[in-house]
């Protein structure tokens, strides 16, 4: 496959996950046939918004996009995941952590915007910093789930784990009872909402313990936002299965629906090389992975009810992108599929 690069400089970082633009009111707004949402890696949700379009006369630009978060600028950091749903962009942190740990509280969060809202000024983003909630609901499924995640490792647990229940009760947090000495660091790197309103959510970490990449269903993320918020729930876990290269460790780094009703995903590393990652201290299997495009389908019916297997989707090779490790986001529009990379003080888009 043959890709074409367009590069950007968008306030000098480096670009994760890659929505198209469904308002009509925006694009006319900037005069583009079509565009695609991304989120800055580094700083607050509200400063790492942008825009890659491609102008009526075929030119491609990217615009910082300007937004406020209210009392919340300033509070968060690492927007990770976008999904449509509703007439709102969705915005996912992390949940996470640096590549040493321990976990931060600023990366637990979802924020929401009106995608109109971008077609008239500065963008008012709803932010709601969940303070472990997700992570506490994510890892009670994980536990319940008919799939053994592969154990963190010692380094992994102690710096991600140990040492934030150490913060946080140094510091008398409320947080610190979401948490427990056996919990899997997450590291929610996708997200796409699905038809019945929920949220499937790809982790780049943890992975099964054969390496295969794990999804969560989670129920109620619009509840969030209520004046009374409702805090989300799991109703489902998954492993795609048969796309893993033997003896590598894969996690999610996109996904995206599909017009059959399926969902396309990008596949990769757990983390980064030569970045001082504990994760990969622990498992050297999962840094030096080439980016996969894949494809998968949910199971049909409730996913609360129990039935053999269905934790296992299987999976389908669309494209082996390699040589690149650090495939962030794809779309696939109009015939063609679009991925964007991650790129030290640029934005890399890849069309093809």
């Amino acid at each position: 496959m043959t890709l074409r690069l367009l590069e950007f400089v968008v306030a000098g970082n480096e670009a994760s996950d890659l929505l198209p633009v469904r308002s009509a009111a925006l694009l006319r707004a900037y005069g583009a046939r079509r565009g695609f949402w991304t989120v800055l890696d580094e700083g607050p949700v509200e400063r790492c918004l942008a825009l890659l379009l491609e102008l009526d006369d075929g030119e491609w630009t990217a615009r910082h996009v300007a937004a406020d978060a209210g009392v919340e600028n300033g509070r968060t950091e690492d927007g990770e995941a976008l999904a449509h749903h509703d007439g709102w962009v969705y915005v996912f942190g992390s949940h996470f952590g640096s590549k040493a740990g321990p976990l931060r509280p600023r990366r637990a969060f979802v924020a929401r915007f009106r995608e109109d809202d971008a077609a008239t000024g500065s963008v008012p983003v709803h932010v709601v910093r969940n303070r472990f909630r997700l992570h506490r609901a994510v890892n009670d499924a994980l536990v319940a789930a008919p799939l053994t995640p592969l154990p963190p490792g010692k380094r992994v647990r102690d710096r991600f784990i140990v040492e934030t229940l150490a913060r946080g009760t140094a510091g008398e947090k409320s947080w610190v009872s979401r948490l427990a000495p056996d919990d899997l660091p997450l590291n929610v790197e996708a997200a796409a909402f699905t038809p019945a309103g929920t949220v499937l959510l790809g982790l780049r970490f943890p992975v099964t313990e054969a390496g295969e990449p794990i999804l969560v269903e989670v129920a109620g993320v619009p509840g969030m936002f209520a004046a009374e918020p409702a805090w989300p729930r799991a109703v489902g876990t998954y492993a795609v299965t048969g796309v893993t290269p033997p003896g590598e460790l894969t996690g999610f780094r996109a996904i995206a629906p599909t017009s059959d009703g399926g969902y396309a995903a990008v596949i990769g590393s757990i983390d980064a090389l030569g970045k001082g990652s504990v994760l990969l201290d622990d498992h050297p299997g999962g840094g030096d992975v080439g980016s996969r495009h894949v494809r998968f389908r949910l199971p049909a019916g409730d996913p609360r009810v129990a039935a053999p297997d269905r934790h296992l989707l299987a999976g389908e090779l669309v494209a082996d992108l390699a040589p690149f490790h650090h495939v962030e986001g794809l779309a696939e529009l109009d015939g063609r599929r679009f991925y964007v990379t991650d790129e030290d003080h640029r934005v890399a888009l890849w069309v093809g």
